[in-house]
């Protein structure tokens, strides 16, 4: 099944990975050819509740894609700023919402050495490849937990050539 078919069965797609495995390219993809609203979760100030942000989301009518969403805080919490902002209760209640949302998660991914080549090419400067390998395998060890919990699609963004943006 290909990331097009996969959007015809959904109402709610969560797109989730590493800077550079091509969420924001595919979410411009599947929100011109499958009528979704694109969310992009930018950082959120440390004062705002950020479960509850994204609950508001999730009772909106409609077709939402969210490109990156509560997962990422999961991943670069702890990583940058030592702590999570979302507990794993809220984002296993989430996911669930997800879900109930007609929806499912969708861990993409790619090999270090395609992303730290994306990063480069896209930003004219790349974070070091131990930050970037860190946060691969913290969306490894997050999804292999949520799929204890609901369905995770996991798509190596190199098997398939990504829609251009231009």
């Amino acid at each position: 099944m290909n990331l097009d078919q996969v959007a015809g069965q959904y109402r709610t797609l969560v797109l989730e990975g590493c800077d550079g495995v091509g969420k924001s390219t595919l979410a411009k993809h599947l929100s011109t050819h499958h009528d979704f609203t694109v969310v992009h979760s930018p950082k959120t100030p440390d004062h705002l509740d950020l479960a509850d942000r994204y609950r508001t989301i999730l009772a909106q009518p409609g077709r939402i894609l969210f490109d990156r969403c509560f997962i990422s805080e999961l991943v670069y919490g702890p990583l940058y700023r030592g702590r999570s902002r979302i507990t794993w209760a809220q984002a296993i209640d989430l996911a669930e919402s997800v879900i109930t949302r007609a929806g499912t998660l969708i861990h993409l991914t790619a090999p270090l050495a395609t992303v730290h080549e994306r990063l480069l090419a896209r930003d004219g400067r790349i974070l070091p490849l131990d930050d970037i390998a860190a946060v691969l395998t913290g969306y490894e060890r997050v999804f292999a937990t949520l799929a204890d919990y609901t369905t995770v699609l996991t798509l190596d963004t190199t098997t398939f050539e990504l829609p251009s943006t231009g």
